[in-house]
């Protein structure tokens, strides 16, 4: 991720001080999206949530675990947040293992946090922090 490309991103109103939005390319090829917004855990202290969502055909091969490596190490080096979260749904076990591979910590699970397909389901809830950064 250049910084050409972030200052782009806050140009058009896709980064800004609260939450980002960046999109996953290889070569021109586009594949997906990367996102995080701001999460205020006290008045004096943030750090971040962060997702990604990826076409079918680019996912199982390393590109959304690069992705998210590449954001994680964006938001590390541009704001002073200690810690940069991630969750997925407890059957996604496709994005726990990139999400592994890309440094994180699995902190648990969160009960019924979303209702997708007329079904409660269960979250999993992955951190890393400033750190662990490899």
């Amino acid at each position: 991720m250049s910084r050409g490309i972030a200052a782009e991103g806050r140009a058009h109103g896709l980064i800004t001080e609260d939450s980002g939005h960046l999109m996953v390319v290889r070569d021109d090829e586009r594949l997906g999206f990367v996102a995080w917004r701001k999460i205020v855990s006290s008045r004096t202290t943030h750090y971040w949530n962060m997702g990604i969502g990826l076409l079918p055909e680019a996912r199982g091969k390393g590109v959304g675990t690069e992705a998210q490596r590449q954001l994680v190490r964006y938001l590390f080096a541009h704001t002073l947040v200690i810690r940069i979260e991630a969750d997925t749904e407890v059957d996604n076990i496709a994005e726990q293992r990139a999400l592994e591979k890309a440094g994180f910590t699995r902190e648990g699970v969160l009960r019924s946090v979303v209702f997708r397909d007329g079904h409660w389901r269960d979250g999993v809830r992955y951190s890393i922090l400033r750190g662990e950064l490899g």
